[in-house]
């Protein structure tokens, strides 16, 4: 009966730490040292998890923050053993949820939860080629399949009204159907990644790429790119930009963001990402950092096939993951997750973005990130060419992602995760986890 008690106490303190730092801002009081890159609280040797058992390097899964608890109460090795993540995660997850809005989330049926965790271009809605403006046959479309945003390219950029009116109708549509705005994406990154400044058809500047403001530029110049492209896109409707890359350049031979990256000093990447995010924040955009947990170290390119980094935890933690660690302390509501594989933590070939080691354990678990976790394009070779799109689809949601962007199939998709919740093989309160977290950024849009 006692060792019951302390286990059931040792869960509860855990369940405080995650509560707590939801309810601060997705990890804002968390005190980093960067001389150890990450938030340590206690050791643990190894964690089990679905995929197999990750590898402790001292560093633990949550931040510094002051409870007001005894001392004792900090999870020594041999009580960590005796909590199995899965016991923790369960034990979050109902107490979390008190803090969501369930008014909204208690309406909605599964239908319409699934689909809100799908970003999709306005050809995957409305199975038509060559979009640019949103009428009845969007409407239609968002009506019968609510989803959780749109990401526009190039293509679908002509001009500044006509962009502003396919928004604006886009956003309505949502709005009247699930009381919700929609998620009104863009790759705006500068440089080489501009859909609208890249385009030649707006009278908007192009802030060059990122490259040369960490090798040329200050902080302020990074901030000020932010507000130019934030600028820019709020006026033609857009509220989320998949930007900032605080991508480390630590593979000289890396060609996939070597110009779109700060550069190769993980604290210059870190300090220009969250100005350049701070900069679309002040111009009312969301900004989301990518692509963890950094395909800076990489050489393949995953848009083609598979990319790999074979370092271990303690090697991204010096480096790659500062940028997403300091974004989290900075209260960051987006994190795009690559299709990178990371078999020195994984032990196998699965892209991160499919992985519950690197999602829940790293991620969430370890770095204490709590706002919504989005994949990179699932179009994407590194997963169109090894899982179908249903497949791939429940495989992210395994993992702990929250939205998935640019499925392969949308619509196969899309049934594949239903017909998966309706089989029990994934839970409803797992959907729920979520969208709460959906709800709550959206919540947040003006």
């Amino acid at each position: 009966m006692k060792n019951k008690f302390r286990k059931n106490l040792l869960i509860a303190a855990a369940v405080i730490m995650v509560i707590f730092s939801a309810t601060i801002g997705n990890g804002k009081a968390y005190e980093v040292n960067k001389s150890e890159k990450l938030p340590t609280k206690a050791n643990a040797a190894g964690i089990e998890t679905a995929e197999g058992v990750i590898e402790s390097d001292g560093d633990m899964i949550y931040g510094d923050v002051d409870l007001g608890l005894d001392s004792s109460a900090t999870l020594t090795d041999a009580e960590l053993a005796e909590l199995s993540t899965a016991e923790i995660r369960e034990a979050a997850t109902e107490e979390v949820e008190e803090y969501t809005e369930p008014d909204i989330l208690d309406t909605m049926t599964l239908e319409e939860k699934v689909a809100q965790m799908f970003i999709i271009t306005p050809e995957a809605l409305t199975d038509s080629d060559g979009v640019t403006m949103a009428g009845e046959q969007t409407k239609a479309a968002i009506d019968e399949t609510p989803v959780g945003g749109i990401i526009y390219m190039g293509d679908n950029l002509q001009a500044k009204t006509q962009v502003q009116e396919m928004l604006s109708n886009t956003n309505r549509y949502s709005e009247e159907r699930v009381g919700l705005p929609m998620f009104l994406c863009v790759d705006e990154e500068g440089g080489s990644v501009a859909r609208v400044a890249g385009s030649g058809r707006f009278d908007v500047k192009n802030v060059g790429n990122m490259s040369d403001i960490g090798a040329q530029g200050s902080v302020q110049d990074a901030k000020e790119a932010g507000e130019t492209i934030g600028s820019y896109l709020s006026e033609l409707g857009f509220n989320v930009d998949f930007a900032p890359v605080a991508d480390v350049l630590t593979n000289p031979d890396n060609s996939i963001v070597k110009t779109r990256s700060f550069g190769s000093d993980s604290d210059k990447v870190s300090d220009m990402s969250i100005a350049m995010a701070d900069g679309l924040k002040e111009e009312g955009l969301e900004a989301v950092y990518k692509h963890f947990p950094g395909h800076g170290a990489t050489a393949g390119d995953t848009h083609l096939g598979a990319a790999f980094t074979d370092k271990t935890a303690d090697e991204l933690s010096m480096s790659e993951l500062v940028p997403f660690q300091d974004a989290i302390n900075d209260g960051a509501n987006f994190i795009m997750v690559s299709h990178i594989s990371a078999p020195g933590i994984t032990g196998h070939d699965t892209p991160a973005s499919l992985s519950e080691i690197l999602v829940n354990d790293i991620l969430r678990s370890r770095m204490g990130y709590d706002g919504i976790v989005i994949t990179d394009a699932m179009e994407m070779g590194a997963i169109s060419k090894k899982y179908t799109s249903d497949e791939a689809a429940c495989l992210a949601i395994k993992a702990g992602v929250d939205i998935i962007l640019m499925p392969e199939d949308f619509h196969l998709a899309y049934n594949g995760v239903l017909d998966a919740v309706r089989s029990g093989e994934i839970s409803e309160e797992r959907i729920n986890q979520s969208v709460a977290r959906i709800l709550k950024v959206k919540q947040e849009i003006e």
